[in-house]
């Protein structure tokens, strides 16, 4: 039995429900209400004491963390591999996990509350806003510097350049092979899915042009069913925000 604790909107939620869409996974999709802070509640923190989605349970068991979550998975479900067979070819995928954890899973969050998530913070009390900050368990220091007005454009320069960065690399990767890792599709691929995902939605797009491995590669993980699945209406800010969709 698997229950995913999530969220629609959530990257880090996306990456994991890619990964049990791809290997045909059936799962409990329960969905965790950012606004009514269900995240924070006793019962989920009791879960995953981090206040962050998504939170696995199989057999009732949590498992936290989304790259532990789809390494977890890729483990105890192998029978459609999502790791390379050799222990160097695993090596070369993991490197590639650490590097998304570290730099644009975590630079994406910035225009992420730049431009979608900071409206929510605008109108609250000093007194609401320090709440909400000391709510946060694992992320308080991010929401006590973006306080009520987001993070400086020197904060958002700065990574926006990592972004580029991590599709400019991605696109030399990519130069005679199929996926970041060969010839086969794995977890280091889904794993950058959503950052990539949110930056168009953002309308960051721009930051890969002129890179056409990347854009190959892009545009083959489109075409994947579990892509289709993972991003149903809903699923993207631009679903809920309407000022963040595109002009008819």
């Amino acid at each position: 039995m698997l229950e995913l604790l999530n969220n629609p909107i959530s990257t880090c939620s996306q990456k994991v429900r890619l990964t049990l869409y791809e290997k045909g996974l059936a799962f409990t999709n329960t969905r965790i209400d950012f606004r009514k802070k269900e995240h924070l509640t006793p019962e989920y923190l009791a879960l995953n004491p981090d206040g962050v989605v998504p939170t696995l349970l199989h057999d009732g068991q949590p498992v936290c963390d989304s790259s532990v979550i789809m390494e977890y998975l890729d483990e105890v479900f192998p029978e459609v591999p999502l790791s390379p067979a050799t222990p160097l070819g695993r090596a070369k995928m993991r490197k590639w996990l650490r590097f998304i954890e570290e730099v644009p899973t975590a630079a994406i969050r910035i225009p992420s509350f730049n431009k979608v998530f900071i409206r929510h913070r605008r109108e609250l009390s000093e007194a609401d806003l320090a709440k909400d900050t000391e709510a946060r368990t694992l992320r308080r220091t991010f929401y006590a510097e973006m306080g009520r007005h987001g993070f400086s454009d020197a904060r958002l320069d700065e990574f926006l350049e990592r972004l580029r960065e991590t599709v400019t690399r991605m696109d030399r990767a990519l130069d005679g092979q199929a996926w970041l890792c060969g010839d086969r599709l794995t977890l280091a691929d889904f794993c950058v899915v959503p950052t990539i995902d949110r930056m168009r939605d953002l309308g960051l797009a721009g930051l890969w042009d002129g890179l056409p491995q990347f854009d190959r590669w892009w545009t083959a993980i489109q075409s994947r069913p579990a892509f289709a699945q993972t991003y149903a209406p809903g699923s993207r800010v631009s679903d809920i925000y309407d000022d963040l969709k595109e002009p008819a």
